[in-house]
């Protein structure tokens, strides 16, 4: 089967991805890719699949960074898969699904959600159950059933600022709203608290930024691709395993085979620019890594450390002040509670949530997940996990006890449930999308020809985001260095990269 035969009807070949004429380079050619995760795994792949010589370097002892899991285990023993929060795999995450498809031809490991739906304070939900798939056909759908908006409410909305999440386009999208921020941006629409909570708010805080900290152009970008202009519907599918054994042990064998040096538990420290490439010394009394080319996918500290510890990344003053101006958004929490008792057998697998709290949303593991139904089997109880994005305070104690609260507010028969295990996290690593970075935020290729950055924070000249930016980037730093060898690079494919509106006019 070809990796391409699964493409979604809406997909769009971006042009000018790749440029190559040739299908493999020349032996021997090497290159080393710093960061095993969704954006190093992509590199890797692309590159080693051309005949490059791969070395993958990965502190962690697994592979697939901020969707990597890992064994824990439970009271008793038992060993369980742990991750740093639920992830799910949109429709038009072409690249992405096409990276899985070098190890799940078929995506078999993917289950669709039937819905999401979010909830408020009071019993308030929205459902996103069987939209149109078609601009503006599910907007006007959306607005025409969900009970917080009534068609008097057009009155007093700006609809002139609510066509913008209409006429995204690339270029004057953020060279007009780039410096504005998004709580501005929604403050100005007008559109009734209730609604604006339901419809938008949870919308916003998926992306791990606070309103008022992230740009209103990054925002009418991520309205177009998971909404305005995503011509797949807003329904997604989940992993039916832990992504450790769904994922990443089957890319590790995957890479082996193709000959990629995986180097699990293994610290980059500095690089260092030579006459034929790159060395990467490496934390600890490790020989040093020789390559061609590199590519860096790594978080934004990770790449930060790296500049500052490598003359020769800052010998170009514009690339250095790029990397520089990067910085990293608000904490997000991830607790995991193994409980006594299971949640109502009407709940959703995936909930948003709504409301002034911390509480973003709420997984039940066993309604997914194979690993936690088996449990759950065994134990009569429930695998629930809470997140909180862009969380203002940082204290385990409040934050647990504020999530448990409004955890039993919305799920009152999880009130006074026992946990039998709890696994919890508090990371501060994703990328933040402050107003005015658009401009300065690195791209894809550096100033120095042989070497590629890679990650959910570079910018990418087609709209995407998280998982699937990360797997977008990985591709294109892969092609980058592919161009220079007259090698073929990968396909990428997209969305339409502006909105159904963008020609007719306005700001």
């Amino acid at each position: 089967m070809s990796l391409f035969d699964g493409l979604r009807p809406g997909a769009r070949e971006v042009r000018g991805a790749t440029r190559g004429t040739r299908s493999r380079v020349d032996s021997p050619t090497r290159a080393v890719v710093v960061g095993g995760g969704i954006a190093g795994v992509a590199a890797a792949s692309v590159l080693a699949e051309r005949g490059v010589q791969v070395t993958l370097l990965e502190r962690e002892r697994f592979l697939g960074g901020r969707a990597g899991a890992w064994t824990e285990r439970l009271p008793d023993g038992t060993p369980y898969e742990m991750e740093r929060g639920f992830h799910g795999f949109f429709r038009q995450y072409y690249n992405l699904r096409n990276l899985l498809r070098r190890v799940d031809p078929d995506l078999g490991r993917l289950r669709p959600l039937e819905d999401y739906p979010i909830l408020g304070q009071d019993g308030l939900v929205e459902s996103f159950r069987g939209l149109p798939k078609t601009p503006p056909l599910n907007l006007i759908s959306l607005l025409r059933r969900s009970q917080f908006f009534k068609l008097t409410d057009l009155r007093q909305i700006d609809s002139s600022r609510a066509q913008l999440m209409m006429r995204f386009d690339p270029q004057r999208t953020y060279a007009d709203h780039d410096a504005v921020t998004a709580a501005e941006y929604l403050d100005s629409l007008q559109f009734p608290p209730v609604a604006r909570q339901m419809l938008f708010d949870v919308f916003s805080h998926s992306f791990f930024n606070p309103e008022e900290g992230m740009s209103a152009a990054e925002m009418l970008m991520m309205f177009h691709f998971y909404f305005l202009g995503n011509p797949e519907g807003l329904v997604f599918d989940v992993c039916d395993e832990p992504f450790s054994d769904a994922l990443w042990k089957p890319f590790e064998r995957y890479l082996r085979g193709l000959g990629v040096d995986v180097r699990l538990g293994t610290s980059a420290a500095r690089l260092e620019h030579l006459r034929t490439g790159w060395r990467v010394h490496l934390e600890g009394d490790g020989e040093p890594v020789d390559g061609h080319a590199a590519v860096l996918a790594v978080t934004v500290p990770a790449l930060q450390g790296l500049l500052e510890a490598s003359e020769d990344l800052r010998a170009d003053e514009g690339f250095t002040d790029a990397v520089r101006s990067l910085d990293v958004t608000l904490p997000f929490a991830v607790w995991r509670m193994f409980l006594d008792r299971p949640a109502a057998p009407q709940r959703a697998p995936f909930a948003g949530t709504a409301g002034p709290g911390l509480l973003d949303n709420i997984s039940l593991y066993e309604r997914f997940e194979g690993e936690s139904r088996r449990w759950a089997m065994r134990n009569g109880g429930s695998v629930v996990e809470l997140h909180a994005y862009a969380c203002p305070i940082e204290d385990e104690s409040e934050i647990k006890r504020t999530l448990k609260a409004e955890l039993e507010a919305l799920y009152p028969e999880l009130a006074g449930a026992e946990v039998l295990h709890e696994t919890y996290l508090l990371r501060r690593d994703c990328p933040a999308f402050q107003p005015s970075s658009h401009g300065r935020r690195p791209r894809v290729a550096t100033p120095y020809g042989t070497l590629a950055l890679a990650g959910d924070f570079v910018k990418l000249p087609f709209p995407t985001a998280l998982m699937e930016r990360a797997a977008s980037s990985g591709m294109l730093a892969a092609n980058f260095l592919l161009d220079a060898w007259d090698v073929r690079g990968e396909p990428l494919y997209s969305i339409p990269p502006r909105g159904f509106m963008a020609g007719l006019g306005g700001g």
